[in-house]
């Protein structure tokens, strides 16, 4: 698949589809008109996914009883356990629900550094801090050494070859992100596993898959990891729900639980069935996505089919964020506008841009986007979520951008404009001469 280099969009009987199951794609909740793309941050909601929420968590009844309702509950947690294994192509293993992906991750890198023979942790300077810091965390309390792996600022992510070479056989756990929140560039990680596993076959492997999974296709079977996490408000769904799944061996490491629990059991008390439940709508909207183009019954078919459209549509978005079309200028032509880390291949980046303005700060960039009804974020190096990232680009900062697939080209087109007017305002001349 992914054969379109620029991508290729949705048509726009099925664009108006796609807007029409988000809250909230073209107004905010006051009624105005507004094109979020601060998606990076937390996605556009389901309406199905907000609606399963709300009727799941309204059920006072426990799962783990027996009558009538619990044993309705008890399904829900099944089909949304399964939908996980859908969205990774997961077989065996362990699916854990926890309060937010940051927590698994945690309590995954624990596991494996507190029980894993080892002298040394690998991982990467772009990790999000719930990775990253876990690493250092549990580093420090081993006394085992932290590798950090540079980025790449061609790239704006990190080279197999530099990554793998952190590698060696007393490497106790690799831990890595699926795609940059910054730059938007994937890593090739199933090279990275291959190759790291082939200097230490037994090796632990973890993979931050929060930013990724809304934007592109994710197969445990071709990439076999230890751990990955998702989170459902960056797919979709909603906050307050973090989701990973453990393979057979990392499940069974020492971890906190219940005593009476099975060895592989990592849920502390009972979960709450909704998360599950949001779980299979995001599936279930995937699914349908893919039905769009495919016939197949099975579900793992349609959802592969699905997210491989939204990874169309998402580059084709991106190659006209850059690019511009007839009427539109892009970022790239743009006066005084900068896109930062620019790699060409739009194959190997997901839908995040980095920009930025000569003569604008970042953090009033960001304001002058709203008060056109437009939200970016600024990525800044005070910022705890930013500052180790920006450094290793020789970055102070960066305004982020990052529609979603249910933006449309004419969403793209009047953010170009914005940014043109946002230019010419401050452009040197538009202050007149000096006094």
């Amino acid at each position: 698949m992914n054969t379109h280099h620029q991508g290729l969009l949705f048509s726009d009987a099925l664009m108006s589809e796609i807007k029409n199951r988000f809250h909230y794609v073209d107004h905010d909740i006051e009624g105005r008109e507004r094109l979020f793309f601060d998606n990076a941050g937390g996605s556009f909601r389901l309406k199905a996914a907000t609606e399963a929420f709300v009727r799941i968590d309204s059920l006072p009844d426990c799962p783990e009883r027996i009558h009538a309702l619990s044993l309705f509950l008890q399904k829900v947690q099944a089909e949304g356990t399964d939908d996980v294994r859908t969205i990774l192509n997961a077989r065996g293993g362990s699916v854990y629900a926890s309060l937010t992906a940051s927590g698994a991750m945690f309590d995954m890198v624990r596991a494996v550094t507190e029980n894993v023979p080892g002298t040394n942790m690998v991982t990467s300077i772009l990790e999000h801090p719930s990775s990253f810091d876990a690493m250092s965390l549990y580093a420090q309390r081993t006394g085992k050494e932290l590798r950090v792996a540079k980025s790449n600022p061609v790239t704006g992510g990190i080279d197999v070859d530099e990554i793998v070479g952190q590698v060696d056989q007393n490497t106790c756990l690799l831990s890595v992100m699926y795609a940059s929140n910054i730059s938007g560039a994937k890593m090739d990680i199933e090279a990275i596993v291959k190759r790291a596993r082939a200097i230490k076959p037994d090796l632990y492997i973890l993979v931050d898959a929060v930013q990724h999974a809304p934007h592109g296709l994710i197969d445990l079977q071709k990439t076999p990891v230890d751990g990955i996490n998702i989170a459902p408000y960056k797919f979709f769904g909603c906050r307050g729900s973090g989701l990973a799944w453990l393979s057979d061996r990392a499940a069974t490491l020492p971890h906190h639980k219940l005593a009476g629990k099975k060895a592989d059991f990592w849920d502390l008390g009972s979960s709450a069935p909704w998360q599950f439940a949001v779980v299979t709508e995001i599936v279930n909207y995937v699914c349908w996505l893919g039905s769009q183009f495919v016939r197949s019954t099975n579900r793992r078919e349609l959802f592969v089919c699905g997210i491989d459209r939204i990874e169309r549509h998402e580059r084709a978005l991106l190659a006209r964020l850059l690019n511009g079309g007839e009427s539109v200028a892009g970022l790239r032509t743009l006066p005084q506008v900068k896109v930062f880390l620019d790699y060409e291949d739009l194959s190997k980046r997901d839908l995040i841009l980095a920009i930025g303005f000569d003569h604008l700060g970042h953090t009033d960039a960001v304001r002058e986007y709203e008060s056109r009804g437009v939200i970016v974020y600024e990525r800044v190096a005070s910022s705890l979520y930013s500052k180790r990232m920006l450094d290793s680009f020789s970055l102070e900062g960066a305004i982020r951008v990052s529609p979603l697939h249910c933006n449309s080209v004419a969403d793209v087109d009047h953010f170009l404009q914005i940014t043109r007017e946002i230019s010419e305002a401050f452009a040197p001349a538009a202050f007149g001469p000096a006094a």
